[in-house]
């Protein structure tokens, strides 16, 4: 059964179908190995099973928040104060880049909003500045890596539902490694303006920096409101999310940047995306579902377990499995599809659910910036107007401080536990 929902899963991607028809056939293929073909009711069974849950509630309204931020411009805002910020560091528009996907990471939850938002902007003003297409591009394209790690997290808020894990815990446990993330990227750019002569910004006065401040700083302070919201407990994730998108169209209205048009393609855009996503994880619940009656998750863990039972031999080969996954799939998906297998293995080997949440969204994350089928790569070719293998070849470098991060919190879980056992107290 494994093999045979593999086979013709991965069979019909590198074919070029959609991902949710790639799963639903070979689900289908299972149910009639397995004997069910007089029972094909299964399938919407089990779809609206895998898609009934009020935790994924969060998802369209995260969603329609970074949309409507988009759309109400508030993105030039942190753009424009985040060059005040650190413009004038030696390759001043770089470090920018950083810090407004950092900033924007805190609204959106999700890496092609980032792409999508910032990314016009960013390799725009980069290539007026004397940057190379090139490097331009796929820093922005790496450094959306961070969107879903930081607080409001769509990723994080899926991997919750499989691992029936705590949302707020997941939330609190992102922020160190997110800012690591940045923190790596911006001491990576570092190292490389000692070599290549990148261009400075003048640098900004106190009173620039205040007036940048202010006019941003209704965008600044949506991360603190959506976090904030969440762990006093004054909103569930799902109503959080209600809070983001309700402050996000006051401010298109306040800035009156948000037209009916504008609004409309918002609203669009959401229903396209979260539709999508939804499809994944229902037809995701139908391949689990029959992996779970073939008790492949079990065979696979004695399997495991049998060869190591090293818990750091174990991560280093699961870190290493995710990344390649990660260039083939999409996050969601494969989370859905591998979390039935994994977490009895981390169970038994006494790793913690939210430490190994966080390794396995970035993990999987990074897959968004490499070649075949990493989506964000698609979206910045349609941005930047490259070809696909020059902006793959351009990103390869910047993986170096996305992987350096990744070994780091896999193996000291202090980096994403302290602040959800401090907050929180132990789990």
């Amino acid at each position: 059964m494994g093999w045979l929902l593999l086979t013709i899963f991965l069979g019909l991607m590198l074919f070029g179908a959609p991902i949710t028809v790639a799963l639903g056939t070979a689900s289908l293929a299972g149910l009639f190995h397995a004997g069910f073909s007089d029972s094909l009711y299964i399938i919407p069974q089990q779809v609206l099973d895998g898609v009934d849950k009020p935790a994924l509630l969060a998802i369209p309204f995260f969603i329609m928040a970074g949309n409507l931020m988009n759309a109400a411009g508030l993105t030039d805002k942190i753009f424009n104060f985040a060059v005040a910020l650190v413009g004038h560091f030696r390759a001043g528009l770089a470090q920018v880049n950083v810090i407004a996907s950092l900033i924007f990471a805190g609204v959106s939850g999700a890496a092609t909003a980032d792409i999508a938002g910032l990314g016009t902007v960013e390799v725009k003003a980069m290539r007026e500045r004397g940057y190379s297409p090139d490097f331009a591009a796929a820093l922005t394209l790496a450094t959306s890596v961070v969107g879903p790690i930081i607080p409001p997290s769509i990723s994080l808020i899926v991997y919750a539902w499989l691992a029936n894990t705590s949302v707020a815990r997941l939330f609190l446990a992102g922020i160190i490694p997110g800012l690591l993330v940045g923190i790596a990227f911006m001491i990576f750019i570092r190292l490389l303006a000692i070599r290549y002569d990148f261009p400075r910004e003048p640098k900004a006065g106190l009173r620039k920096l205040g007036t940048s401040a202010v006019d941003g700083f209704a965008a600044l302070v949506a991360p603190v409101i959506i976090l904030g919201a969440i762990l006093t407990g004054f909103a569930t994730a799902t109503e959080a999310g209600v809070l983001a998108c309700g402050y996000s169209l006051l401010l298109g209205l306040l800035y009156r940047k948000l037209t009916w048009r504008k609004l409309t393609d918002a609203l669009t855009q959401t229903a396209i995306i979260t539709s999508v996503i939804l499809m994944l994880i229902g037809f995701a619940q139908v391949m689990g579902w029959l992996l779970a009656i073939e008790q492949l998750p079990l065979r696979i863990g004695e399997t495991i377990l049998g060869a190591t039972d090293d818990r750091h031999v174990f991560l280093l080969l699961v870190v290493v499995f995710l990344l390649v996954v990660g260039c083939f799939m999409e996050a969601t998906p494969s989370k859905i599809i591998l979390l039935p297998l994994l977490l009895p293995i981390i169970d038994s080997l006494g790793i913690d659910r939210v430490h190994f949440g966080l390794i396995l969204t970035l993990a999987l994350l990074i897959g968004i910036t490499t070649p075949p089928l990493g989506i964000g790569l698609y979206v910045m070719v349609g941005i930047s107007g490259l070809p696909m293998e020059r902006l793959a070849l351009a990103v390869l470098p910047l993986l170096i401080p996305l992987v350096a991060v990744l070994l780091l919190i896999t193996y000291v879980p202090a980096l994403t536990l302290w602040l959800p056992n401090l907050v929180m107290g132990p789990g």
